[in-house]
């Protein structure tokens, strides 16, 4: 069964309480909130390889790199697609949803579809 306890205990800002009350975030279109892990890997980049992906031949650029790429290949199988090149990022779902209307949509969506 779904545990939403121990979903929560992975999110560190949702201890906190408003009002007397634990803390309801329901804004995620605008950001979402980070369980413990992602806030754990972005300490440890800052920390360890902060620097430019894809731009650069000193140490901290590579390293930042292969963690990127590693990054890319594991959603690739977590969404089980054939490549890791078929994994684009985006800033954000707007901007993910605009790229495929503009790309797929003007060209397979036509007027009184």
């Amino acid at each position: 069964m779904f545990d939403v306890e121990k979903i929560r205990d992975d999110f560190p800002i949702l201890s906190k309480k408003v009002y007397g009350n634990p803390l309801v975030y329901l804004d995620n279109a605008a950001t979402s909130q980070k369980p413990r892990q992602v806030i754990d890997s972005l300490v440890d980049y800052y920390e360890n390889y902060n620097a430019n992906v894809h731009r650069g031949v000193h140490t901290l650029s590579m390293e930042a790199t292969d963690r990127f790429e590693e990054a890319r290949e594991k959603v690739a199988r977590f969404i089980n697609a054939e490549s890791s090149d078929l994994v684009m990022w985006t800033r954000n779902a707007s901007e993910s949803l605009n790229l495929i209307a503009y790309s797929w949509g003007e060209d397979n969506v036509h007027e009184g579809d």
